[in-house]
C-alpha cells in the first residue's frame, strides 16, 4: 500500500500521532495492530519532553519514514 497522503502535512507531534494512528487502522486487526498502537504511545510518552524544533523535526521524518516501512512490509 502507498503511504497515507498527509504524510507531507506533518508538522507537529500531534499531526504526527494521528497520522501514525491512522496508519495503524490499516494494518490487519488483532495482535499486530495492537503492536504497532502499544509502540508508538510508548515512543509518544518517551519524547513528550524534547523542546527542540530541529530534534522534533528528526523524529517525525524518522517516524513516517518507519511507518511507510511497516505499511509496505
Amino acid at each position: 500500500p502507498m503511504p497515507l497522503p498527509q504524510a507531507e502535512l506533518v508538522r507537529s507531534s500531534l499531526q504526527l500521532y494521528r497520522y501514525l494512528l491512522r496508519c495503524c487502522r490499516r494494518l490487519p486487526p488483532g495482535p499486530v495492530q495492537q503492536h504497532y498502537r502499544h509502540a508508538i504511545r510508548q515512543s509518544f510518552k518517551v519524547h513528550a519532553d524534547e523542546d527542540d524544533p530541529e530534534r522534533i523535526q528528526q523524529i517525525i521524518k524518522r517516524a513516517i519514514e518507519d511507518a511507510d516501512w511497516v505499511m509496505n512490509k
